[in-house]
This record gives C-alpha cells, structure tokens and sequence, in this order.
C-alpha cells in the first residue's frame, strides 16, 4: 500500500512559523481575554508557530517574558488590561531587553496608545476583531 511519502505534494512550503533551521518561532500571548488567547494561538500553531507561554495581564506578561526569556522570539500583547496595561507591559520588557519584538493588539479606537506603544518600540500592531491573514502578516513582517 502506499503511503503519504510516497506521493510528494508539490505545494509543499515551509510553514512560515517556522525559521530557517526548521525550529518553529516561539510566542508569548498576553492578552486578557481567553476567547483571544485562544484565537492567537489557534491561528500561529497552524502555521507552525509554538505558543510558549500565555498570560492574562501586563504584569503576568512581563513576569512571563523575563522567565522565558531569552527562549522567545516574539510577544502579542493587548493594549487594554487589568493591573498593567499593554504600554506599560511594553516599556517593562523592552526596558529588560532593547531587542524585544512586541505586537500590539488593540480594539478599534485605540490609535493613540498604538502610536505610543510603536515610539516606545512595539514592532507592528494588529486591530481586533483579528483576521488570520492579517494576524499572520503582520508577525511574519515582524520575524523575517
């Protein structure tokens, strides 16, 4: 009987959550929201990317990235949050590590913190409600 490997797709590609070596690009959610979290994670790990940790405020976030780091490549952080928001989350692990990259995502209306979050060092921004395409881009813009 054959098997899969037998018959080589030729749409194969890399998916892009993964590197060059073919290791995949490690991400921390930090978002309030858990339908969020969810969503963010379902649609990196189709890609290949590895959620390596999730947390529920800035301050969790912040917590988190310093106790993954240096094994992450990349945050999504939400803007608005209870007991530390986004921005501030981002000065904290920016301020812990100037190489950071940081993706905001912010609920339509937020122009004004997103400006702030991308001068602080934010490296892209995403506008809820998420769309894949958009999520996927705008990460990939980010790592590559």
């Amino acid at each position: 009987m054959k098997t899969k490997s037998d018959f080589p797709s030729i749409n194969e590609r890399t998916p892009d959550g993964q590197n060059i070596g073919g290791s995949a690009f490690k991400v921390l959610v930090v978002d309030d929201s858990m339908f969020v979290t969810k969503q963010i994670g379902q649609i990196l790990t189709s890609e290949g990317f590895e959620v390596v940790g999730t947390a529920g405020d800035g301050l969790e976030g912040v917590e988190k990235y310093k106790e993954l780091y240096p094994n992450v490549d990349l945050v999504t952080m939400d803007i608005t949050m209870p007991r530390m928001d986004g921005v501030s989350a981002l000065e904290k692990i920016i301020e812990f590590d100037k190489d950071a990259k940081v993706v905001m995502i912010s609920a339509l209306g937020k122009q004004d913190l997103v400006k702030k979050a991308l001068l602080i060092g934010a490296k892209n921004y995403i506008v809820k409600p998420l769309d894949r395409k958009k999520v996927l881009e705008r990460v990939i813009s980010v790592l590559k």
